[in-house]
């Protein structure tokens, strides 16, 4: 946990924000922040979708930190993003060399991570849990050695929606043989169902999609689509995209798409998660002085 990121200070933050240039993504990042600021003052969504390189790099602290002061009142993640969670959470390290496991046949083929996520989306699935929440609890009740930076225990223990959306396939634990395809299904759809209540509440609300290029932004577009037909109001929706590398369908389905009622914004920002979500995080702490 030694090479995880500490909260920056943020009165350090609004420093570093208020040296930048009036200019460009600067002026966009300020934005965001003011937004987000608005957002929670008037009792609105925020929403943190992310995806698995994510947790990998060592920010979850930074969420967490969003989480706990009420900033943050949704977390979504892909499946590859709870798998990371979990792992580091027990073990304290997640990852593998995936080229050369994949031409041995061990690509994925571990036990633990397995038994224990499927093993509770089961258990999920009987008590009428969607897959965060039967997660998050899990790795809790545990006492898992690193809950204090899992992302889906801090939501349990803080009474805020985490929802899972997985594509079957997509993800290691999939191929491992706990694995029940209808505890699968009936967890994760109910996750669904939670994300789109969630989007019921658009208006003014603001969604930020933390490097998911592909499962997220399509979910969040359909499970939008549902929240509209049942009578969202979509004015003053705030989207944002942090990633490395821009692609179309965070493009397309999170920022340009979903904003185009009255008084909407889309905002790409481009850079290093383990850059860009720290500094993101301690800006907007700052905005709330305790």
């Amino acid at each position: 946990m030694a090479d995880f990121a500490r909260p920056l200070d943020p009165a350090a933050a609004r420093a570093v924000i208020a040296s930048l240039p009036d200019q460009l993504a600067a002026r966009a990042l300020r934005e965001v922040v003011a937004r987000i600021a608005l957002a929670r003052r008037e009792g609105r969504p925020v929403v943190v979708m992310c995806g698995g390189h994510v947790i990998k790099v060592g920010v979850t602290p930074c969420l967490i930190a969003l989480l706990e002061r009420g900033i943050v009142t949704h977390v979504a993640m892909n499946g590859a993003a709870a798998i990371h969670d979990v792992e580091i959470a027990r073990v304290g390290r997640t990852s593998e060399d995936v080229e050369a496991n994949l031409h041995e046949g061990r690509f994925g083929m571990v036990d633990e991570t397995g038994d224990f996520m499927n093993g509770a989306m089961v258990e999920g699935a009987r008590r009428g849990e969607g897959l965060g929440e039967c997660g998050g609890r899990t790795v809790e009740e545990e006492g898992a050695p690193h809950r204090d930076v899992s992302l889906l225990a801090a939501a349990w223990r803080a009474k805020v929606p985490a929802t899972v959306h997985v594509a079957i396939g997509t993800d290691t634990i999939h191929h491992h043989p706990m694995c029940d395809g209808a505890a699968l299904g009936e967890t994760t759809l109910r996750d669904f169902r939670i994300f789109a209540g969630t989007l019921a509440e658009a208006r003014g609300a603001v969604v930020l999609n933390l490097g998911s290029a592909v499962l997220m932004p399509e979910v969040f577009l359909k499970a939008l689509s549902v929240a509209r037909n049942l009578g969202a109001d979509l004015s003053g929706l705030t989207t944002v995209n942090f990633d490395q590398i821009q692609h179309y369908r965070p493009r397309m389905n999170v920022v340009e798409r979903p904003t185009r009622a009255v008084g909407g914004r889309g905002y790409s920002l481009t850079g290093h998660h383990e850059i860009m979500i720290p500094l993101f995080a301690a800006a907007v702490l700052g905005e709330f002085p305790r």
